[in-house]
């Protein structure tokens, strides 16, 4: 959402906008649709044969929760203060408000301090993909879906599955990665978790919404059959796994029309291909007309007053009475809404405010947090620490307070408030906030009788000084992002000069990353070991030092790659920079389907870590693969053992791709796994892969060609420790195909 004020007057925004007044009881009529044994297309029908026009209008049209003082806007009194939104329900009928929270990591708070509501965080959505593990996100999914039940809400704008085409995008870390399979899986799974506390979820932002500069004006280029291969695809994964009561489209144009009134994506590619059953609501501010939105697909116009104008309020009121919008279609928009309603609880189960048990969810967030943290290198086996290592330098990140989060509309506020308040920027998309898990502590805790000493790294000599007297030096070096704002790769901060300086004073450094995506690593070569904690969430400090002791076994492998430098990407320039504001500009993806790791795969390009990398203090070795054909797709079978000392986790990965070439890339990820395994512990895993990452899209369909497939067991995508050869016969499937359920 914008917290940026639009050169518009309050007095014509607000006409023919304001929220309706409580509804009449009187007469209520019998209400058949609370019958729970019917459908929840049944009940959804049934109700609307008894609404108004006026009861339809106001289910369709969302208000900002929170007042908004650039605009003078009051929010509704029956708005949840400090959320992100409100729909008012119909009374009489038994149908109760939407109250909306974002976002994709916990309860999030907006607007004015006394408002901030202390919320359980999970690691960034980067984190949770980083994991590899789809009961990990469902269960962080089931943890903060009950906290928004929990806190008054029914409606959890989370999550999002935009594919990382743009590495330097400042909300990548809201995201799932570059791999649509990857994405598609663990976003699915964590809507899943939210939706069983009869809770709507909504997967975003459709579509294409792949940087923040110039998000409300940049039109995306791109080969239609390419985004059905990468980005849509990610998305009707994502909709298969975790069936989103409602779909947000978001803000950039795609084609010359943004995406809250593009027909192709709302209607041919949602609704007509993939039969989406749910509702499309638009984010806050995206919506940009009345009669072409609505008869392109757009049901819930959402967070009134960041439009231009009340699009779906007054204005389509008379759009209906001059037929601009049919009344058919206000009922298909209407009845969309109730349905996502009825098929998630909200009727049936009234959203209370309770009690949260903090506890037990510091549990939840803190194993999420170990299982996607991803140990990138480990020279001389420098990890794990020893408890009797006697002197340790930690140096930077403001790790003797806490552990970093991105910033924007996804900012939960933690338990015990920000623990480095006042770091700039502190207004919008701020403030930078900490949350109060230090990993100093946790590593004092860890280390009881060694001599631990912080420095805050602002002074590079006197950080080299301690790192020189110490037997092991731990530096944190973080790189904020936020909605609404692009970064570099580069860390901040001089913080690689001063990753220079402590690692030439005692080579016996370990690098902690928390970043919301890929960085570069001038300084690699000069360190032991590197952690990727990401954004670790509200239990960060404790999952940093279980990891840097041994008390957890990293697992986490990376779901984006790491380039080794802005000249690798398709675009080494981000679009847009230094654009006048609010002038459309075009953002060409002739990469096509080709992104991330495709996009290095066939160019040739070395990264300085592949997708999928990810280091054990354990071994994994692999042998017996095999595929075979069944069921006109590939089934692989191979063997996996804990050679180590240790129990770890393996994450084998299978990727695909025709023998003789033809796709976007050499290979694709076609299946995965996550395999937990004692010392020296072996398990046969089965997997079989999704024919659609077989297949070339044409002609609004799904094309496997005939002939010979090469398919590859790997622990990333470059570290490939089998091959094996499949023949297929053709095959074609319709644009919406999706695995039995």
């Amino acid at each position: 959402m914008k917290s940026r004020c639009i050169a518009i007057v309050l007095g014509a925004l607000l006409a023919g906008a304001a929220p309706p007044a409580a509804a009449d009881t009187s007469g209520v009529p019998a209400r058949p649709w609370m019958n729970a044994a019917l459908s929840p297309d049944v009940r959804a029908d049934l109700v609307l044969r008894e609404m108004t026009e006026e009861e339809k209008l106001s289910l369709v049209f969302g208000w900002f929760a929170t007042d908004f003082a650039p605009k003078n806007y009051r929010a509704p009194a029956e708005a949840r203060a400090g959320s992100a939104g409100y729909v008012p329900g119909v009374q009489r009928l038994g149908i109760p408000p939407q109250w909306q929270t974002d976002a994709g990591i916990g309860v999030a708070t907006q607007g004015a301090a006394e408002h901030k509501r202390e919320r359980t965080a999970l690691p960034s959505g980067m984190a949770l993909a980083a994991s590899w593990d789809p009961a990990i996100a469902r269960r962080g999914g089931a943890m903060i879906g009950s906290e928004a039940r929990s806190s008054g809400f029914n409606v959890m704008l989370a999550g999002g599955v935009d594919l990382v085409r743009e590495p330097r995008n400042g909300r990548n870390f809201e995201y799932g990665g570059e791999d649509p399979l990857l994405a598609g899986t663990i976003v699915g799974n964590a809507i899943a978790g939210i939706q069983s506390n009869h809770v709507i979820a909504t997967i975003k932002h459709y579509a294409l919404n792949d940087q923040e500069t110039g998000r409300d004006w940049h039109d995306v280029a791109i080969d239609h059959d390419a985004a059905r291969m990468s980005d849509l695809l990610a998305f009707q994964i994502g909709i298969e796994q975790g069936d989103p009561g409602s779909v947000m489209c978001a803000y950039n144009q795609v084609d010359g029309r943004h995406a809250c009134e593009n027909s192709w994506l709302l209607t041919d590619v949602l609704r007509r291909d993939w039969g989406f059953r749910g509702y499309v609501m638009s984010d806050w501010g995206a919506t940009h007309s009345t009669a072409a939105a609505a008869n392109a697909g757009l049901d819930q116009d959402s967070g009134f007053p960041f439009d231009a104008e009340p699009y779906f309020g007054a204005p389509l009121r008379e759009a209906v009475a001059s037929g601009a919008v049919s009344r058919a279609r206000l009922d298909e928009m209407a009845r969309r809404i109730l349905r996502s309603m009825f098929a998630n609880g909200l009727v049936d189960h009234p959203v209370v405010e309770g009690p949260i048990d903090m506890a037990a969810h510091a549990t939840v967030t803190r194993e999420a947090a170990e299982a996607g943290a991803v140990l990138l290198r480990n020279e001389g086996a420098i990890l794990p620490l020893s408890p009797t290592t006697r002197r340790i330098a930690v140096i930077g990140g403001h790790a003797d307070a806490g552990v970093l989060s991105g910033g924007g509309s996804s900012q939960v506020y933690p338990v015990g408030g920000n623990a480095v308040p006042g770091i700039a920027p502190t207004s919008w998309p701020g403030p930078v906030v900490y949350f109060p898990s230090s990993p100093l502590a946790a590593i004092r805790a860890q280390a009881p009788n060694a001599q631990v000493r912080y420095a805050s790294g602002t002074d590079p000599a006197e950080a080299a000084r301690i790192a020189r007297d110490s037997d092991v030096v731990v530096i944190f070096a973080n790189q904020w992002t936020g909605e609404s704002i692009d970064t570099s790769l580069t860390l901040p901060d001089d913080q690689d000069a001063l990753i220079a300086a402590v690692a030439a004073a005692n080579p016996r450094t370990v690098v902690v990353l928390q970043t919301g995506g890929p960085v570069l690593m001038p300084w690699l070569d000069h360190v032991q070991a590197v952690l990727e904690a990401w954004y670790p969430g509200s239990a960060g400090g404790e999952a940093i030092a279980n990891i840097l002791f041994g008390r957890v076994n990293p697992s986490g492998h990376l779901p984006v790659t790491f380039p080794r430098g802005e000249d690798q990407l398709p675009r080494p320039v981000l679009e847009g920079v230094g654009h006048t504001p609010q002038q459309p500009f075009t953002v060409t993806y002739s990469e096509g389907a080709a992104v991330g790791y495709r996009w290095f795969d066939a160019r040739g390009l070395e990264p300085l870590f592949p997708f999928g990398h990810g280091l054990s203090y354990t071994s994994f070795g692999y042998d017996g693969l095999t595929a075979r054909a069944e069921g006109g797709t590939i089934r692989v079978s191979f063997t996996v053992r804990n050679t180590g000392r240790v129990a770890g986790s393996a994450v084998p990965q299978i990727y695909v791709g025709p023998a003789s070439g033809g796709w976007e890339a050499p290979r694709r990820l076609g299946a995965f796994a996550k395999v937990s395994l004692a010392p020296g512990e072996s398990r046969e895993v089965s997997l079989t892969v999704d024919p659609r990452l077989l297949a070339t899209f044409s002609d609004g369909q799904w094309r496997v060609a005939a002939g010979a497939y090469r398919v590859s067991l790997g622990q990333s995508s470059r570290d490939l420790v089998g091959n094996v050869a499949v023949n297929l016969p053709g095959r074609t499937l319709p644009a919406g195909w999706h695995p039995p359920r």
